[in-house]
């Protein structure tokens, strides 16, 4: 089944910093949109996308059969706050779209997801959240 990409999450992708080989971390990736998208322009890259809905990862699994087949493409069905990760590697980028944890809507959790993503990141990384134009950057500096 192939689902288009609507004009505000392909400006989303736009505007993401991304270059061959750069490992992505998505948080929130609902049924996989931006990842898939990703993962087709990041072919020798890596693209790991979570959603704390179990239901949001099945369908977005679903939807991603060639993605997944390439090897460069994870989905986990995680928050991040919660994410447990065996691999190694760290992210150059780390990015939510409409994530209550990181746009204020719980407050609560908010600490316990930036260090999380603070460890997942590499060295000058980067953390973008939706509500710029698209994106802002969370400045590394706040979360290391």
């Amino acid at each position: 089944m192939k689902r288009d990409i609507s004009p505000r999450l392909q400006e989303i992708v736009h505007a993401l910093p991304i270059r061959k080989g750069m490992k992505v971390m998505e948080i929130g990736c609902g049924s996989g949109v931006v990842a898939r998208e990703l993962s087709n322009k990041l072919d020798d890259g890596y693209v790991l996308a979570i959603d704390r809905s179990p239901k949001a990862i099945s369908q977005a699994i679903k939807m991603s059969s060639a993605q997944l087949k390439n090897g460069n493409l994870e989905y986990i069905n995680s928050s991040i706050e919660e994410l447990e990760f065996a691999h190694n590697d760290y992210f150059d980028i780390i990015f939510a779209i409409r994530v209550g944890v990181l746009d204020g809507r719980h407050p609560e959790r908010k600490n316990l997801a930036l260090d999380k993503i603070r460890r997942l990141l590499k060295p000058g990384g980067k953390l973008y959240i939706d509500g710029g134009k698209p994106l802002q950057e969370i400045f590394t500096k706040l979360i290391q």
